[in-house]
């Protein structure tokens, strides 16, 4: 088994990856995926989105060690055990990210990442059609395998969200993918004709119909590196080792999670850590595996005064009707993720561009599929986009197959605790707004009577939850930064013939969800892999709050 470019992960990355380096026919490529078929009704339905996450079918199974910071809870961490990986059981919400996100990452080292350079690619990647839905067609791309919609916003509280957010002084935004992140808006979403689009619907199935473009099924146990250079993968199938040799490259794209495991599995790593483990040292990187970081989220539910929230499907015979008809039709409820109203909002005047996302569901209900038990009821999740909090995977033996060691530190950083607080007390301003006044009833969580800071930080530590944006564990950066891992075309530092591309490259969490900058990177990557001139920089100027010194809103 043999192939010029041997990718490990068919995630989000990967398979953009596949489709890019299989292209042109000149190519052969292999992928190497543990998880198994990504065809079942509950991935391919968008309103089923809690099943698989919490399926060992198709997800990982990981979770945090205890995290001091959160009464020593352990976290689940969610990853797609599965052809299409996270985005075949992720939530499905596209968001690019704020353009000052990619000039920091382009400041901090990763030259050629800055908005300007990324834009190009996100529009390559797109396909959106406007469709009656508004958006910013000047600023989408229109030709690419990635489709991108919206959901119709029937229920009445998908409005009242955003017209609550215009009442207490914000902006609205029609795109906040497009030249203006921040205010209130329509939510975006990677679903096509009523199925999750992920990246294996996108690119991968395609990709696999070309004869130079295959997949192996197997557990990629370590790259195989001779003389400095990357030659291979050792995998395990059926039982047996076997080894895949890589003419040209071996490609890195096993989650924020697996992807450094592999690097230190290999040798590629701090020294100190592999030697305790037996491994031998082939490229001391110090940051393999350090710089982890995610978004937290609380969810401020509210009981709802009028029987018209997602509640009343929340029964048997409901969720059976909705699955026919989406079965037969890929139409009505079960073609949404529910997700249809979003805003991005700063939190407070001195800060540049949005540090608080919003997701508004009418229903309050737990990403495991738990509902409220006050019946009835709408919520926000709500988050600040960037703590200083990081975190560590790090190996718990040299056996390929034990689990990493996986410690975020969430909520290590004092000013987070401060974040999370003002989130709370702006997101009830919003829910005290006019447009709410038919449909608020009490609040459930936090409840009422939770208002001084020491009440509020007893609730966080109680009830945050992973947004589950894990990245940033094999930071992209100049060759000379000692925590760097991969240099700006994505070469691992220390050998050749090795590259990564996923979330785990990312210098610094992005504004929002995670898995349009990880098939990004896929994108970007594949132009440095085959030796492509990069797409020419894009020269437009996003939109920027005039008065961010001196006003909140």
């Amino acid at each position: 088994m043999k192939a010029d470019f041997v990718i490990i992960g068919a995630g989000s990355a990967g398979c953009a990856m596949a489709y890019r380096l299989s292209e042109d026919g000149k190519n052969s490529v292999l992928v190497i995926e543990y998880g198994g078929s990504d065809m079942g009704p509950l991935i391919q339905m968008p309103a089923a989105l809690s099943y698989p996450m919490n399926m060992k079918t198709y997800d990982w199974g990981f979770q945090s060690e205890p995290e001091p910071h959160l009464n020593n809870r352990k976290l689940a961490t969610p990853r797609g055990k599965v052809i299409g990986g996270s985005s075949s059981i992720n939530g499905m919400v596209y968001v690019r990210g704020h353009s000052k996100d990619y000039d920091y990452w382009e400041k901090s080292g990763a030259t050629g990442w800055s908005y300007a350079d990324v834009l190009p690619y996100f529009k390559r990647m797109e396909n959106w059609r406007s469709g009656g839905h508004g958006g910013d067609p000047s600023w989408r791309g229109r030709k690419g395998p990635l489709h991108i919609s919206r959901g119709p916003r029937k229920n009445p509280l998908f409005k009242a969200f955003v017209d609550a957010g215009c009442q207490a002084g914000y902006e609205t935004t029609n795109d906040y993918n497009g030249e203006k992140q921040e205010g209130f808006g329509p939510m975006e979403q990677t679903v096509y004709k009523g199925r999750r689009w992920s990246a294996a619907n996108a690119y991968l199935h395609s990709a696999l119909k070309r004869k130079n473009c295959n997949i192996v099924r197997a557990f990629a146990r370590k790259i195989i590196i001779e003389n400095g250079q990357a030659t291979g993968v050792e995998i395990e199938r059926n039982g047996n080792t076997e080894t895949i040799s890589a003419n040209r490259e071996v490609i890195i794209s096993a989650s924020s999670i697996n992807s450094p495991k592999l690097l230190m599995l290999s040798g590629i790593g701090p020294a100190k850590q592999l030697k305790e483990h037996g491994i031998d040292v082939i490229a001391n990187r110090q940051g393999v595996g350090q710089n982890l970081q995610d978004h937290l989220e609380i969810y401020l539910q509210i009981a709802s005064l009028k029987p018209i929230t997602l509640y009343r499907h929340w029964n048997f015979i409901s969720k059976a009707i909705i699955g026919a008809q989406w079965l037969f039709t890929k139409t009505g409820l079960g073609s949404s993720n529910q997700f249809e109203s979003a805003a991005f909002i700063r939190s407070k005047a001195g800060v540049e561009y949005p540090d608080i996302q919003y997701h508004f569901l009418p229903i309050a209900v737990r990403y495991d599929g738990k509902a409220a038990a006050e019946g009835h009821g709408f919520q926000a999740h709500v988050g600040p986009m960037r703590s200083d909090s990081r975190g560590s995977v790090t190996l718990t033996s040299n056996d390929p197959k034990d689990p990493p060691k996986i410690l975020f530190n969430y909520m290590s950083a004092p000013k987070d605790w401060e974040d999370f607080r003002n989130c709370i007390r702006l997101t009830r301003e919003i829910f005290e707004q006019e447009a709410f006044k038919e449909y608020a009833g009490k609040e459930i969580q936090p409840g009422k009577t939770i208002e001084t800071d020491a009440e509020l930080d007893t609730f966080l530590s109680e009830n945050v939850e992973s947004a589950y944006h894990p990245c940033g564990t094999c930071k992209m950066g100049a060759i000379n930064d000692p925590m760097a891992v991969v240099d700006p075309e994505c070469r691992v530092i220390g050998v050749s013939r090795l590259r990564l591309a996923d979330s785990s490259i990312f210098p610094r969490i992005t504004n929002g969800n995670l898995n349009g900058p990880s098939i990004m990177a896929g994108e970007k990557a594949s132009d440095h892999i085959l030796g492509k001139q990069v797409l020419p920089k894009s020269n437009v100027k996003p939109w920027n709050h005039p008065h961010w010194k001196t006003q909140q809103r």
